[in-house]
């Protein structure tokens, strides 16, 4: 029988370079689409899928990131004093429960196997999730409940994978496809950003995963991949190797690559006119922006 998943990684260790100047004080993963920040919308696709512990690997000056998922009973009771009980409910789901989250330091910046790597001591022998919340996807069901429900037929290990443009292609992990079932890919090996002219594919890996004990294994290796870092990827790739299975599966939903600044501001627009409360009116201010800008060409 396979085990269930009911931990996952969230590696939140970077600094947010490129959103500087608002990164020197705002970690990145609290940056907000409409009203919620990056980390609320991973938090919740992951408790869709069933997830119970949560654990981040941070780094320096996180301190906020914390503090969101924290308490705040002065805030709460401001809210009840307004009588606006929707509100208070929204406010309640950003409190994680006492020992649900787990806090780990990433202490260099060694890349996302790493990352991961650090968080080993808290999986042990579990299979276990992982979730770049800089990759917000929007979908009826969440990606990671798609993958759970996906990986309780095929058990191995499985990454969310999506068709990209080759020239695209040295952006990301590249799946070589062995046979296809429906959404499901079985994967023969993957490559690490490669050149256009060398992917084996378009089908690129984006930022979820279900990994097998063993892939913690891998990594404790730390075997240095693409740009001298300690790549997930490669610790995936090896699990082929040793004749384990690994799976690529297509979810449905529209993924926002929020770690640009031109993907955050696209999925700004996608959420805001996704929301009743505000459709109407962004709505027609679109469309006022754009009758101007047609007028002015």
């Amino acid at each position: 029988m396979k085990r269930k998943v009911t931990k996952a990684i969230f590696p939140v260790a970077g600094l947010g370079t490129r959103f500087l100047p608002a990164t020197k004080s705002v970690p990145k993963e609290i940056m907000t689409l409409v009203d919620r920040p990056l980390i609320q919308y991973a938090i919740d696709e992951a408790r869709a899928a069933g997830i119970e512990e949560f654990i981040f690997v941070t780094s320096r000056g996180k301190s906020a990131l914390e503090d969101y998922f924290d308490a705040a009973p002065e805030l709460e009771a401001a809210v009840r004093r307004k009588n606006n009980p929707e509100l208070l409910d929204v406010l309640k789901s950003t409190t994680m429960g006492s020992g649900a989250i787990a806090y780990i330091r990433q202490h260099k910046p060694l890349g996302l196997g790493h990352a991961v790597w650090c968080a080993r001591r808290l999986i042990a022998d579990e299979p276990f999730a992982v979730i770049l919340p800089d990759d917000v996807i929007a979908g009826e069901k969440s990606c990671l409940q798609q993958m759970v429900e996906a990986y309780q037929e095929t058990g191995g290990s499985m990454v969310a994978a999506m068709e990209v443009p080759y020239d695209k292609a040295s952006a990301y992990g590249i799946l070589d496809v062995a046979s296809e079932d429906g959404a499901k890919v079985k994967v023969k090996a993957m490559v690490e950003k490669p050149k256009a002219e060398e992917a084996p594919s378009n089908l690129a890996v984006i930022g979820r995963y279900i990994l097998t004990p063993d892939v913690m294994e891998n990594l404790n290796r730390m075997k240095s991949g693409a740009g001298g870092e300690i790549q997930l990827t490669d610790a995936i790739a090896d699990e082929i190797a040793a004749g384990r299975n690994v799976y690529g599966y297509r979810f449905r939903g529209q993924r926002f690559d929020c770690g640009s600044k031109a993907g955050f501001l696209q999925a700004t627009v996608a959420f805001g006119l996704a929301r009743p409360d505000l459709c109407d009116e962004f709505s027609g201010y679109l469309e006022e922006l754009m009758s101007l800008k047609n007028v002015a060409q």
